[in-house]
């Protein structure tokens, strides 16, 4: 386990910045992401190339100088929303969250190409 501070709250969290990040399956593909002061805010992360092998968006040069992150070292998650009997899980493309490890620093970008789905269907590449 992990706590990662964000430079900002994640986009519907509040004011919450510090978070657990937790490794939830052996593939090293799903995290959960809690946080610290309220156990029961938690969002569930994914690593996209396991599911998006074409995922390559561009970082805000300003966010990751923040992170201290060099362009292709990034650290990069993306929000997945459960699925229903209805409905596939989907994962946020449009607006993924960068993690420095070694600094333990985090942030989500909302990025500027909006061809990212907000919410693209999981399917495994």
């Amino acid at each position: 386990m992990s706590v990662i501070t964000f430079l900002s709250s994640p986009l519907g969290l509040g004011v919450e910045r510090e978070f657990t990040l937790d490794q939830v399956d052996d593939a090293g593909h799903l995290f959960s992401l809690r946080s610290v002061s309220n156990a029961d805010t938690r969002l569930f992360l994914l690593r996209p190339q396991a599911f998006f092998s074409q995922y390559t968006p561009t970082m805000p040069q300003d966010v990751l100088n923040e992170l201290g992150i060099e362009v292709g070292h990034e650290d990069i998650f993306v929000v997945v929303h459960p699925g229903t009997d209805t409905q596939p899980a989907t994962a946020n493309l449009l607006a993924p969250i960068l993690v420095n490890r070694t600094t333990q620093r985090g942030e989500q970008v909302v990025l500027e190409d909006s061809s990212w789905p907000l919410r693209a269907a999981l399917q495994a590449t």
